[in-house]
């Protein structure tokens, strides 16, 4: 059974096995073994020098064996922290170290040993390499600037409705803010678990000094000051929301954007690539609750900073008169030796009558008064009752509303405004909805059209250009009221 996906597209079950169709099996043995930061560090090393994207380029046919073997042994010198997997391992000499290291990692799935000629050769699969790029560039993740967020995402928009871009830049589009919205929520929930961290440091330099490096360095946004000034992009959100709608309001953009996710997401799938296009087209317009997003984390960051202020100001209060002793006691010997300390308590007696607490005084407040019921007038209740009608008279369901076309109709197919009977005030709010209804199937908003065909059960109404035949009664733009015609079952040929 397929799991619908709040996005709008379906969730493949299977779609977990895909990671291990990409990567080999054992791939994260190393990484949960004992030594696991130690195999990290190998692994960041190989892909500075060897494997990476910043390397040096690599021989076509891939290096020998004991290239890599050397590096895992310098790696091993610089870093010899090791601890002891089995029995005796600390012993072993660094070279068998080094040769046992590679071949876990090449068991493991992160080499690839092929042989050319009489002569083995070590390369990395592009997919491992690519996997290996991303953890590295998670983990050395620092703050992220919506700003160049903000204007990526902007250029994108442009680029498609100016129609210099298809929908390859509306996807990429709503991948990033996808991402974006997803950063700035969860920064709220980092800076709470890095609060919960400080909190463990019991030294002073230790707690400012991881302050003011992780919480304003590694989790804060770059460009947090300038969110809410006129410069910053994030202040022309409502012109790219514009910009959104009008794609997809716009029947011309959104045939060729669907062509060209049928084309190349979803082959000769039409349902497919219009849930494609409706998804991106919904995470783009998620943009709009970005406010809501960085209320949290400003009422998050105010938290965090009121916390560590009133701990460091506890922190200097309570060491300032220990300093200050310690100073004055330091200057006496100095100057006069042990004897002028002098006694270390204050004139006068330790406990005294004067000294004690006096007793609190409880204040006796009067009870309470009864409460005075107040019981309305018939003339109170008269008017209200009549506010009642008067309101339920102006209120229109969908039902009155069918209601009342289904009477103005009686046999007839379709009949005009200026045909409709108005013999009340719910009469007249039903003329009302309907031309709303119409004005809205008429225009391009598909939120609009959705939510008046909701409303209009068991007839339509559409815009007419019948504008000689006004009503009698009522001014405003013309329309048509058509019976929908039920669907029959069409016989089966003998």
């Amino acid at each position: 059974m397929a799991v619908s996906d709040p996005s709008g597209g379906a969730l493949n079950p299977a779609m977990g096995a895909l990671l291990f169709e990409r990567l080999p099996d054992r791939i994260f043995a190393p990484l949960a073994s004992t030594n696991r930061r130690r195999y990290w560090g190998l692994l960041c090393r190989l892909h500075q020098y060897r494997f990476g994207p910043e390397a040096p380029l690599p021989p076509s046919t891939g290096f020998p064996p004991r290239v890599i073997v050397q590096d895992i042994e310098h790696e091993m010198m610089l870093h010899d922290d090791w601890e002891d997997e089995s029995q005796g391992e600390a012993l072993t000499p660094l070279n068998v170290r080094a040769n046992n290291a590679f071949t876990y990692l090449a068991d493991s799935g992160w080499f690839r040993l092929e042989r050319h000629g009489v002569e083995k050769r070590v390369t990395m699969r592009p997919a491992v390499s690519q996997y290996l790029t991303q953890l590295i560039a998670f983990a050395d993740r620092g703050p992220v600037f919506i700003s160049g967020k903000i204007r990526s995402i902007d250029f994108n928009i442009r680029s498609v409705l100016e129609g210099e871009a298809s929908g390859e830049s509306l996807q990429e589009a709503a991948e990033q803010a996808r991402n974006l919205l997803e950063y700035v929520r969860n920064t709220s929930t980092n800076i709470r678990d890095l609060m919960e961290q400080l909190g463990a440091e019991s030294a002073t330099r230790q707690y400012v000094q991881k302050f003011f490096t992780s919480y304003i360095e590694e989790v804060f946004i770059g460009d947090y000051r300038d969110l809410r000034t006129r410069e910053h992009p994030l202040s022309r959100r409502s012109q790219i929301l514009a910009r959104i709608e009008e794609i997809d309001g716009s029947p011309a953009h959104r045939a060729r954007l669907q062509a060209w996710y049928e084309s190349m997401r979803a082959p000769g799938d039409a349902k497919k690539a219009a849930r494609l296009f409706e998804r991106d087209i919904s995470r783009l317009l998620e943009i709009s609750r970005i406010d809501e997003y960085l209320d949290r984390l400003d009422d998050e960051i105010r938290r965090a900073n009121k916390r560590a202020l009133t701990y460091l100001d506890y922190r200097l209060r309570s060491l300032q008169p220990v300093d200050a002793l310690i100073r004055q006691i330091a200057g006496r010997i100095a100057a006069g030796g042990l004897s002028t300390l002098g006694d270390p308590f204050p004139a006068g007696e330790l406990v005294s009558a004067e000294r004690l607490a006096e007793p609190r005084i409880v204040a006796k407040r009067p009870p309470p008064t009864a409460l005075i019921r107040q019981v309305p007038s018939e003339r109170e209740i008269a008017r209200a009752q009549i506010m009642l009608r008067a309101r339920a008279a102006r209120t229109m369901t969908p039902a009155r509303l069918s209601a009342f076309v289904l009477a103005n109709l009686a046999d007839k197919e379709a009949i005009g405004h200026d045909e409709l009977k108005i013999s009340g005030v719910s009469d007249l709010r039903a003329f009302q909805v309907l031309q709303m209804h119409s004005l809205a199937l008429a225009a391009q908003s598909r939120r609009l059209q959705f939510a008046a065909l909701s409303a209009c059960r068991g007839f339509r109404v559409t815009a007419s250009d019948q504008s000689e035949s006004p009503h009698p009664l009522i001014s405003g733009a013309p329309f048509l009221v058509a019976a929908r015609k039920p669907k029959t079952m069409t016989e089966e040929k003998p």
